[in-house]
């Protein structure tokens, strides 16, 4: 499982449990934490904030999705929720 495939899978959790469907980095880094991922905090933290963030700016990454927005300081919010 990639590093992107752990993180969408724990969003449903993290908005549900948050009320307003809004998450941070740090949420999603002690969820992935909680289950065992393989991946450091840092692959996470860029993953959230870089490879899979609309609002990235320019890519510095080969490979990036839209799967995320930054709608407050620190908050992010899935694009395309399921």
């Amino acid at each position: 499982m990639t590093a992107r495939d752990e993180i969408l899978a724990v969003l449903p959790d993290l908005e549900f449990r948050n009320g307003d469907g809004t998450f941070s980095v740090d949420d999603v880094v002690g969820a992935l934490q909680r289950r065992g991922s393989q991946y450091n905090e840092r692959t996470i933290r860029t993953h959230v904030t870089s490879r899979m963030c609309v609002d990235r700016g320019q890519p510095h990454h080969a490979v990036v999705y839209d799967d995320l927005k930054r709608v407050d300081r620190g908050r992010y919010r899935r694009v395309n929720r399921d």
